[in-house]
């Protein structure tokens, strides 16, 4: 008992130092929270897709995918086409920030369109896979009887932060009641993701 106790905080401070970080994944779920548009959606999806190949990775899925390096080469493809479109619509988002409001809907966020976009951002992200599958699966066997609890530490991991993000992220809603405000995050969202996208197509 003890053992898939100290497994599960293994996984769980793993899978926070993965996800912890500036990407396409948490500046989307950052905006929706800050909007609060289809939170609990975007939440679950990400952390359910997070928790699904943690599960994958650990049930040897990972190497199946180590072995097929072209498929890396096709995700990283579509996900820095992706991304970088994604980035040009944040750049037209800020060059006009009075369509942004925190108390306004969007253009186009429709619950929907926000499920497809947080698949593809998810999905599309072959660091996923090589984070996830490989790195976690990798680090998951290595503790032998205790990888499943290590599993699930790495999984409450991601719906720990993704929750506190996407949710906590209300608490920005008074400084971004200002359109100048939005100007500045889509602007960076924009950088993000073209750089991330370029990156993702310079390695493909």
């Amino acid at each position: 008992m003890r053992e898939a106790f100290i497994a599960a905080l293994a996984g769980l401070g793993t899978g926070l130092s993965l996800i912890v970080a500036i990407g396409a994944q948490n500046a989307f779920v950052l905006r929706q929270g800050i909007r609060r548009e289809h939170v609990p959606a975007v939440v679950a999806i990400c952390a359910a897709s997070d928790a699904l190949l943690i599960a994958l990775g650990i049930g040897g899925i990972g190497t199946v995918v180590g072995r097929w390096p072209s498929a890396v080469t096709v995700i990283s493809w579509a996900g820095g086409a992706f991304l970088i479109g994604y980035g040009l619509l944040a750049a037209r988002r800020a060059l006009h920030p009075s369509s942004m409001t925190a108390d306004g809907a969007a253009v186009g966020s429709s619950l929907r369109g926000a499920v497809l976009t947080c698949l593809a951002m998810t999905w599309l992200n072959p660091h996923v896979y090589l984070d996830t599958l490989l790195l976690l699966g990798s680090v998951a066997n290595g503790y032998g009887a205790g990888r499943w609890p290590f599993g699930v530490g790495a999984a409450a991991g991601s719906v720990l932060w993704f929750s506190g993000l996407g949710f906590g992220a209300r608490l920005l809603r008074r400084p971004f009641s200002r359109p100048a405000a939005w100007q500045v995050l889509d602007a960076c969202i924009a950088c993000t993701m073209v750089a991330l996208g370029l990156v993702m197509l310079g390695r493909a």
